[in-house]
């Protein structure tokens, strides 16, 4: 019912109602000035007949305020207090409570229902409560797309993921623009060259090609003259300014630009700030003190992120937004290993150039490899693949687009220990 009290006066709904009786007025007419319905403006005129001089449209809520379990309030106010040691924990990536989190825990582990406003008075009248900026501002380079594929965002996120464990994990993740689908998310130990690269061998096989890769200006992704110098000549072991993981994104035809801001990739720092605050809240609910525990939990909420969740700007669930988008405008390639290489190792790898002395040897940090048909004093290509499951890798040796031999050596011996 139109609540006439917060735009009419009592005198001026009387005064319609006597013109009514008077017959000055119409009943249609009167509805149409209080923007009310038939059966309300009849209703109004019944009271308004039975005493017009007691006749109000303002009424009083009769309901009766109910009462809250104590075992519900004090599970709420159990919730609030352990977020607040996150919100208070620089190291955890959580800086707001989590209202719709507590409910649907409160629902799932204690089979307790309470709506969503009550948790949020309880947090007002208790100390639990940030309001959020709903202020927002255009950034430097946040682009739009129109297709799948047209353009996917990478990035990390280095914090303390669970409360019951010192160290902190990297989060690397990618993300089709246009449908905000998540194409891949894994916690990490350490973040590296190698990780980023493992995520888009991920990426680049299941899903296919897109036309550009979008990130920040991490060394990994971008080599900075004069910050990242010493960098690249002794960690990432490349004689070029061009990073590794920049390499397979060439070799592979995939464009690389850069974001000039954190802010200009609110499509991945929004899905990120979701993930952070759920993987936080999970781990220390479940008791979590691995990060294959962790993981585990990850692949479960990017899961409903990904087939449950209605993004709140799309107002699409991303899996179907993707699903479709793919039918009618997917910009998407299939990977092919390009010419002239033979393996997804001569891809998805580490590379570096030397020259080849008189003994037929060429030296990569102090270790001296030997091949059949070297070239003396000629520059050949180095593809090192390190292999996930024993300590070894495999070096593949290029020359003028052939293959000259392949040999495993030592991770450890040919690469720096954070690769």
């Amino acid at each position: 019912m139109t609540q006439l009290h917060k735009k009419f006066t009592d005198e001026q709904v009387k005064e319609l109602m006597q013109r009514y009786l008077n017959k000055e007025l119409k009943s249609e007419h009167i509805q149409q000035m209080l923007r009310i319905k038939r059966r309300q403006f009849f209703k109004l005129l019944k009271e308004y007949r039975q005493n017009p001089q007691t006749f109000s449209v303002r009424y009083t809520r009769i309901a009766k305020t109910r009462i809250l379990d104590p075992k519900i309030e004090k599970n709420i106010l159990k919730e609030l207090k352990a977020t607040k040691e996150f919100i208070d924990d620089k190291d955890f990536p959580i800086r707001f409570y989590n209202y719709t989190f507590i409910k649907k825990d409160l629902e799932t582990r204690h089979d307790q229902k309470v709506a969503l406003s009550t948790i949020i008075s309880h947090a007002k009248k208790s100390g639990f409560y940030i309001a959020r900026s709903k202020e927002h501002k255009s950034h430097d380079r946040e682009v739009i797309t129109n297709n799948v594929g047209e353009l996917t965002q990478h990035d990390s996120s280095f914090h303390r993921w669970s409360p019951y464990v010192e160290e902190k994990w990297c989060l690397i993740t990618s993300l089709d623009n246009y449908s905000r689908f998540i194409f891949y998310a894994m916690l990490v130990e350490r973040e590296s060259a190698w990780a980023h690269i493992q995520a888009l061998q991920t990426v680049f096989l299941k899903y296919g090609l897109p036309l550009k890769m979008y990130v920040d200006s991490h060394s990994i992704f971008r080599f900075v003259r004069g910050r990242d110098e010493l960098h690249n000549k002794h960690h990432l072991m490349t004689d070029e300014a061009i990073p590794q993981w920049k390499q397979v994104c060439n070799d592979c035809v995939v464009e690389v630009i850069h974001a000039l801001s954190p802010q200009a990739k609110g499509k991945i720092e929004r899905p990120y700030g979701w993930i952070q605050d759920h993987i936080v809240r999970i781990c220390a609910r479940d008791n979590i003190k691995t990060i294959a525990g962790a993981n585990q939990a990850l692949f479960h909420e990017v899961h409903q992120y990904n087939y449950k969740w209605v993004h709140s700007t799309t107002k699409e669930i991303p899996s179907i937004r993707y699903q479709r988008a793919l039918e009618k405008n997917s910009v998407l390639r299939p990977f092919m290993i390009p010419p002239p290489y033979q393996s997804i190792k001569d891809i998805f790898c580490f590379r570096m150039d030397r020259v080849v002395d008189n003994y037929r040897t060429v030296s990569v940090n102090n270790l001296q490899l030997k091949f059949n048909n070297a070239p003396i004093r000629e520059t050949v290509n180095l593809r090192i693949y390190p292999h996930a499951k024993s300590d070894l890798a495999e070096v593949r040796f290029w020359h003028k687009d052939k293959l000259l031999d392949t040999q495993q050596v030592k991770t450890g011996l040919i690469l720096p220990v954070h690769f």
